[in-house]
């Protein structure tokens, strides 16, 4: 199955094209295209990781997500305790 891609520009400094380059010639992806994009979409993850990161922590410091969080433990704290009994 292929994906549609889209012809795009952009402007790089010229040391990261001359390492681009030397990759290349190493045989390290199968395109230089390849490549940009595999480094796009691993940065990409890495900055939604750390938005979410960011969210967790705010969320850490909200007194009703707390409150929350304090009120399902408490919920299901007698299910989990005749799971923890069924798995002996």
């Amino acid at each position: 199955m292929s994906t549609k891609t889209k012809k795009a520009t952009f402007n790089l400094h010229t040391n990261v094209l001359n390492e681009l380059d030397k990759m290349m010639a190493q045989g390290i992806a199968s395109s230089k295209n390849a490549l940009v994009e595999q480094a796009l979409v691993k940065e990409l993850k890495e900055l939604k990781r750390q938005a979410r990161k960011s969210l967790w922590q705010q969320a850490a410091k909200d007194p009703l997500f707390l409150k929350d969080v304090a009120q399902v433990e408490a919920d299901f704290k007698s299910a989990d305790a005749e799971t923890a009994r069924g798995i002996n």
